[in-house]
């Protein structure tokens, strides 16, 4: 199997309400699908993190690379990417780019032998993950507090265990939103915060101390993800586990702050750590140190299906009667597209969710709706 061509599908929404991070602000929704067909015809789909043009961009970069390569060769292939670019890109655009790609040859590689990408991986340990809603952003026009209180209500109400909070604009504001929050829906919920790299130190310490109190389950990206001194202060400086490394790309990023015990938690994210081939390189190394893992996720049903398959091979980690389970980063933010680029929508009941158990991802794309949200030039 060779492969004879490579396309990337820019697609785009644009909100009727904006909302931000402590980082970024959103007025649309935009992500890249990566499409590979092979000369038989098979074809796998991969999803990029990040900007979806730069992206795409990249992945036309890498294009003459993969034309007439062995399919199969995935490791081979990994190689001869990341070496293209590594004197320009050890993380960023380079990584997230071949990481759509990755994701896009184990499709197809699954495909071929008629199994799932985690069969391929070693094996699938569980054939359903409870989800935690991602939302809480602070969206224009609204009173945050309330606004994030009755949402956080709205996802316990829809059955989820547990919901990620937004923070990051103002330790006093930020501890408002998350104690009403923590009212609104009780002492049994799971409650995360995210600062999106929004604080500085001395701000990360106050927050965590004063949080304490609301039982916080993980205090994700409290500061940039370059200061990973920064990060071991924060670590050892306030009660709340600490969780990073979405923007950790490839195994050489994650390293440090595994070895150095940086973070209590580690969130790769397969389109953007350099996909499955080198996520389960990461995942053995968080094994080794003795660091959880829980996926990061953003973007469509194309990202999310890689996701689950990467933590239905997910071995337990300590291997017990009642192992540790991984939950899903599960975003409830407006995206009209997120589960119309397939066929058969991803989504929870009551919270949980199946692990698709077709071949390859386990998802056929909707083609019309890839048309429907092309990006336009405007």
């Amino acid at each position: 199997m060779k492969i004879a061509a490579v396309r990337t599908h820019l697609l785009e929404h644009r909100l009727a309400v904006p909302f931000q991070s402590a980082s970024m602000r959103f007025d649309r929704r935009a992500h890249v699908l990566v499409e590979i067909v092979c000369d038989d015809g098979t074809t796998g789909w991969g999803e990029c993190l990040g900007p979806a043009r730069p992206n795409a961009a990249v992945v036309a970069a890498y294009t003459p690379w993969l034309i007439g390569a062995d399919l199969l060769e995935t490791e081979k292939i990994w190689a001869r990417l990341y070496n293209a670019l590594r004197d320009q890109g050890q993380r960023g655009l380079a990584l997230t780019a071949l990481s759509g790609i990755d994701i896009a040859l184990w499709d197809i590689k699954g495909k071929h032998f008629g199994v799932t990408v985690s069969t391929l991986l070693g094996g699938r340990f569980r054939e359903t993950v409870r989800a935690y809603a991602t939302g809480s952003f602070k969206r224009d026009g609204v009173d945050r507090v309330e606004d994030n209180a009755a949402e956080v209500a709205r996802y316990r109400a829809e059955g989820f265990h547990a919901s990620k909070i937004k923070i990051g604009f103002g330790v006093k504001e930020d501890l408002a939103v998350v104690r009403t929050v923590r009212e609104a829906v009780g002492p049994d919920m799971r409650l995360m915060v995210d600062a999106n790299h929004g604080y500085d130190v001395l701000e990360a310490l106050e927050f965590g101390r004063k949080a304490a109190e609301l039982d916080i389950d993980w205090f994700e990206e409290p500061v940039v993800p370059e200061q990973l001194g920064a990060y071991r202060e924060v670590r050892a400086g306030q009660p709340i586990a600490v969780a990073g490394g979405e923007t950790w790309h490839s195994r050489w990023g994650m390293r440090e702050p595994v070895e150095t015990r940086a973070v209590d938690i580690l969130q790769p994210d397969l389109a953007g750590v350099g996909g499955f081939t080198e996520a389960r390189r990461v995942a053995d190394m968080a094994a080794l140190h003795g660091i959880r893992i829980v996926p990061h996720v953003w973007g469509t049903a194309v990202h999310i299906a890689a996701a689950l398959q990467f933590m239905a091979s997910m071995v337990p980690n300590p291997v017990r009667v009642d192992p540790i389970e991984p939950i899903l980063e599960f975003d409830r933010t407006e995206n009209p597209f997120r589960q119309a680029v397939i066929k058969t929508p991803i989504e929870h009941d009551q919270g949980v969710v199946k692990i698709p158990n077709g071949p390859g991802l386990g998802i056929e794309i909707d083609r019309d709706a890839l048309a429907e949200f092309r990006m336009r030039d405007d």
